[in-house]
């Protein structure tokens, strides 16, 4: 390790890895790389513990656009990857989202967002209640007003595949990552200088890129800058289906979507189990090291949910759970990219609430794009940058699971 970077990345999961690896596939960089993560495993990074999946049901353009990237991206990784022999196969399993609503005021919703994705190209299609029956007759209907399907372009993928080939990569490519964790940001007025190692260690730095999930708030701290960013905790339950409705759709050779409920849960396959999760009814901040899944949603929530939904669902048994953290965005449950506009070498990637894994791809790019050329080249992320959490104003999405 030198004592002086071009770009020090403070977090070295999905979002992390992708800054580091765009910034070293483009020619036009000329730089030194420095990734710094804290926790080796990545046993409690978000990346790990997510549901590892994409869509184009957004209700913003950019966030389509977003996905639409990502989704291309995962498709031809094996090949953008490749080291040496090594072609990470991410298992993409392009299922689709499927969309419920029960009432004239959610099926606006779909409209609107349908709006939205038709005009970026995105493969979705609203169905109505017969159609919907007819495509998935395991489910119960008679309260269904509307749906929104994703014929392709939407699925779920292995997230540490991702992660791990995005490291791997640029770490070919002339990055280097280590395990240590920065304690402390330099600055000499309206730019950051240095970052202090728990190592001991102090590393300059021409820009710092802040990539550190849920604990990105801290790291803005450090630097002397406000991020309203908290841990929110969501559980994930593997269930054991006893008569299973995978196989039974009318469409995508027998596969099931994901399906988000109008009850907010959602629920897809996953290999011989299905995976299910659901906004808790009290969703404070919680602790930087508390990951215990809290057991009770699944009887209180999520299983009286499905048991309604299907009668495939009502036997099912819980064989595996697990609580991660979402990077929760609490002005907006939106992004926030770019750089600060003051401090202009402290760059954020962060508050994906949720999305991460499928924004890491684009967004690597664009914050590449910010440090190397000092402008977006590919999207524009202008309208999810840090100012708007300056003037309080608000970015909202109205696809949030």
């Amino acid at each position: 390790m030198k004592d002086s970077y071009d770009v020090v990345i403070v977090g070295g999961a999905v979002i992390g890895a992708s800054v580091a690896y765009f910034l070293t596939a483009n020619p036009d960089f000329k730089g030194s790389v420095l990734v710094v993560e804290r926790d080796p495993r990545f046993a409690q990074a978000s990346t790990g513990l997510s549901a590892s999946s994409i869509r184009t049901q957004f209700s913003n353009a950019i966030n389509v656009k977003i996905s639409q990237f990502g989704l291309s991206f995962i498709r031809d990784f094996a090949n953008t990857m490749a080291v040496g022999d090594d072609r990470p196969d991410l298992n993409f399993h392009e299922a689709g989202y499927l969309f419920l609503a029960n009432s004239e005021a959610q099926a606006q919703i779909l409209r609107e967002n349908h709006e939205v994705q038709r005009a970026c190209g995105a493969d979705t299609v609203l169905w109505s209640q017969a159609e919907l029956a007819d495509a998935f007759p395991h489910l119960r209907v008679d309260d269904i007003v509307m749906a929104s399907y994703g014929r392709s372009g939407e699925g779920w993928f292995n997230n540490t595949g991702l992660m791990n080939g995005f490291r791997a990569k640029a770490r070919a490519q002339g990055a280097e990552l280590i395990h240590d964790e920065v304690t402390a940001i330099g600055r000499d007025g309206n730019a950051v200088t240095t970052v202090t190692l728990k190592s001991g260690a102090v590393i300059k730095a021409g820009t710092v890129v802040n990539a550190s999930g849920p604990r990105a708030g801290l790291t803005a701290k450090m630097a002397g800058l406000h991020l309203p960013v908290e841990p929110r905790k969501r559980t994930l339950f593997v269930l054991d289906c006893a008569k299973t409705p995978e196989g039974s759709a009318r469409v995508a050779g027998g596969r099931l979507p994901l399906m988000i409920d109008t009850t907010g849960v959602f629920v897809r396959p996953e290999g011989r189990y299905f995976l299910a999760g659901a906004v808790p009814v009290d969703d404070p901040a919680v602790d930087y090291d508390d990951f215990t899944p809290r057991y009770e949603e699944f009887e209180e929530i999520i299983w009286p949910a499905l048991a309604e939904r299907s009668e495939n669902f009502e036997a099912m048994k819980v064989v595996n759970q697990w609580a991660g953290h979402y990077d929760y965005n609490t002005l907006d449950h939106n992004l926030v990219v770019g750089r600060h506009p003051e401090v202009t070498n402290f760059v954020f990637a962060n508050g994906f609430s949720g999305h991460g894994l499928q924004q890491a791809p684009a967004v690597g790019r664009a914050v590449s794009e910010q440090i190397i050329y000092g402008a977006y080249r590919s999207l524009d992320f202008a309208e999810v940058g840090y100012e708007r959490v300056v003037e309080g104003r608000l970015f909202l999405e109205k696809a949030i699971i």
